[in-house]
């Protein structure tokens, strides 16, 4: 190893150092930059042999993970030609490097297959990671997977990923990691509710402040699998690839795979950093809509009304949602063609003459009067059977060998790798968008697919392709319209499609105690302004669980915020209560948008707080909330994160939609206001007021 073989990127705080030296790359340091002196470091340190005390040599495999180099765990690719040309060992021809990128081309001549490796680091220290393979021979190349594993020191010794269903999205679940692989794969064809979004690895007790943390995520929204691997020798990586479908990726001659994209995130200040390192980076993608963007506060009337679509009744909840401050209006499912109920309709996005014989403008006209965008729900991936446009192409479903697959929710998949199938979806939808002055699309996804084929060949890959390139053409023909990511809740959240939509459905939950864990993961990858967040009925129809509306909207502020609820049967106390939590979002958005998101208390505690602090750390806003019964008499202290150690602050209870209702007659003395350090805030804490179960107060830090 010399020095003009080492290559190396750098962002905030973060290094990527890969060595050509045994003439493949090889990773030989990701994770914090050490600064001055650092190469020559990991020269001296990486030079080394290892050797067991059987005495095999370790030689480094390199990124492809490559058998005939000797590495015995899964292979970065695994590609053959009826079964022959199934093994690899790739040569570096080429090597490119920039400020912000590293370019690695490798060959294999004797099977006829190139692959590339591009890393690219982003400021705020994330790396992309995009890789391609290449048929360089004469007969067609079965591509079964083409992954992206980095190294993980060995202090990382323990790992994070989510599962999870219907209204009960993204649990945490935090494991050892141990010998073999661990793997978490989804085979729905789209993100799932069972999705991890990103998968962690980390050192012993790592905390939301305080450990080194690495995690992987796919911008992809099809089949994913993300895998951490210790082999026997004990060295650890964790990987990432699109989960391909069998024959569903067979290359022709010199034609190329290009995998979806990993973003790799790293911090040495626990999962708050590595959150606010996605965050960032993901703020600064092309069009992001955040704190320079006002987030409005929506109302999504589905649970107001469900298909129940009146014009008298809808005019009411317009002029209840004015009366509270709301500044979008959304109109869900039950609008198009023959839709009653969820046995028709779906793909006939033609507006119901039956129900709206003047169409839409009336509502819109009422709407805009009122001052508030108007917002439209669209489910174009999907189809009934009673549709005119099944009636006249039932061959533009998904299906294998003949068979119609189960219907989920009374529906079918609209395979949009038909041309025909796309424009039609793609022509619809424009049309609506063209005469009617909608400003932004609830685009649901309600059902998995299922033998996801297209003429006889796997094709999810392709029907991801297909649904980014819609998203992309409606907002190039209406640069205006901006699109929700709702997938039956939170079963399309990810990091491909948040290149994509401009806001995600959390979960169909709008229980507050349920959504405060819900958001509160999610937020691991993707940023509060992206998330919506809506205050639900007083009863929630999923859990039938009763809320104060108190406790409901303080959960609901910490995303983009809004209204799921029959507000015309509000009392006129609660009319107060919203339009006061309403005003308080809207002073406060541009903070909760473009802060640092930061944590305590582990998944299971039974306190969380939850905060965000401005970049400045001038200003910030907690929530400190109560799940359930502490277990004690007095409960511990508030500590406030993220602020100034120097730096005093007055700290002070607010109320935007009201009191929580203590157990106790004792209030702390601070909840009036009070000046403290952010180093006392942070270290000892505020007393805790003694609250119920299921209960919450917000808190304000300003800098004096």
């Amino acid at each position: 190893m010399t020095a003009q073989n080492l290559h190396h990127l750098s962002a905030a705080g973060v290094s990527l150092v890969v060595d050509t030296s045994s003439g493949t790359p090889h990773i030989i340091h990701w994770g914090e930059d050490w600064g001055k002196g650092m190469l020559a470091d990991l020269e001296v340190l990486s030079a080394e042999t290892a050797m067991a005390p059987n005495g095999d040599v370790s030689s480094p495999s390199g990124i492809w993970r490559e058998n005939a180099r000797g590495f015995y765990g899964r292979p970065a690719v695994r590609a053959h030609r009826a079964g022959a040309d199934w093994t690899h060992k790739f040569e570096l021809t080429t090597v490119s490097a920039s400020d912000t990128a590293l370019h690695f081309e490798s060959e294999d001549a004797a099977a006829g297959i190139r692959v590339t490796c591009t890393f690219t680091v982003a400021h705020s220290g994330v790396i992309l990671v995009d890789s391609t393979i290449t048929n360089s021979g004469a007969e067609g190349l079965q591509v079964e997977e083409f992954a992206t594993w980095l190294p993980l020191p060995d202090t990382a010794t323990e790992s994070i990923d989510f599962s999870g269903r219907w209204v009960n999205e993204r649990q945490l679940f935090r494991r050892d990691i141990q010998p073999g692989l661990w793997s978490r794969d989804i085979l729905e064809g789209r993100t799932s509710h069972d999705s991890t979004i990103m998968q962690f690895a980390m050192t012993d007790a790592a905390t939301f402040q305080n450990g080194s943390v690495w995690g992987v995520g796919l911008l992809w929204s099809g089949n994913t699998r993300h895998m951490i691997e210790r082999t026997a020798t004990g060295r650890t990586e964790i990987g990432a690839a699109e989960l391909l479908l069998p024959g569903e990726m067979i290359l022709d001659a010199g034609a190329s795979y290009r995998a979806p994209t990993v973003a790799a995130a790293f911090a040495s200040d626990g999962f708050d950093g590595v959150s606010h390192r996605l965050h960032e980076w993901l703020r600064a993608r092309p069009g992001h809509l955040g704190a320079n963007s006002p987030r409005p506060l929506t109302l999504n009337v589905w649970e107001a009304v469900y298909f129940d679509h009146s014009f008298d009744k809808l005019s009411a909840l317009v002029d209840a949602a004015a009366e509270v401050g709301v500044e979008r209006f959304v109109l869900d499912d039950g609008w198009f063609a023959g839709r009653r109920d969820d046995n028709a309709g779906l793909g006939d996005w033609v507006i119901d003459t039956a129900v709206w014989p003047e169409g839409l403008t009336p509502l819109i006209d009422r709407v805009q009067a009122a001052g508030m965008q108007f917002g439209l729900w669209f489910e174009g991936e999907m189809v009934n059977a009673n549709s005119e446009l099944y009636r006249t192409h039932p061959e533009w479903i998904f299906g294998a060998d003949g068979r119609i697959p189960a219907e989920v929710r009374n529906q079918q998949v609209l395979d949009l790798t038909h041309p025909g199938a796309y424009a039609h979806v793609l022509g619809q939808v424009d049309a609506v968008l063209s005469a009617n002055a909608v400003s932004y699309i609830k685009w649901d996804h309600n059902r998995p697919l299922v033998e996801p084929s297209h003429l006889g060949h796997a094709a999810v890959h392709e029907q991801t392709l297909a649904i980014y390139r819609l998203f992309d053409e409606i907002k190039q023909r209406h640069p205006h319209v901006e699109i929700e990511s709702c997938a039956s809740g939170g079963a399309r959240i990810d990091l491909g499609m948040a290149q994509h939509a401009d806001r995600f459905w959390a979960s169909d939950c709008n229980d507050a105690l349920e959504r405060e864990r819900i958001q509160r993961n999610t937020m691991f990858a993707i940023p509060p302004e992206m998330l919506g967040t809506h205050i639900g009925p007083t009863r929630s129809h999923t859990t039938g669980r009763v809320h104060t509306l108190q406790f409901r909207a303080a959960i609901a502020l910490f995303g983009h915020a809004g209204i799921e609820w029959d507000i015309t049967e509000c009392t006129p106390e609660e009319r107060a209560q919203l339009a006061s939590w309403a005003q308080y979002y809207k002073d406060h958005r541009a903070l909760l948008h473009s802060g640092r998101v930061v944590r305590q208390g582990d998944d299971d505690a039974p306190v969380h707080i939850m905060g965000v602090v401005a970049p400045s750390q001038d200003a910030a806003i907690y929530s400190y909330v109560q799940l359930r019964d502490i277990g004690s008499s007095i409960p511990a202290r508030i500590r406030l994160s993220g602020l100034d150690p120097d730096a005093r602050y007055r700290v002070t209870l607010v109320e935007p939609a009201g009191a929580a209702p203590p157990s106790a007659r004792s209030i702390p003395q601070w909840c009036a206001g009070a000046e403290v350090t952010g180093r006392a805030l942070a270290d000892k804490g505020l007393l805790a007021p003694i609250l119920f179960p299921e209960s919450a107060v917000t808190i304000e830090a300003k800098r004096v």
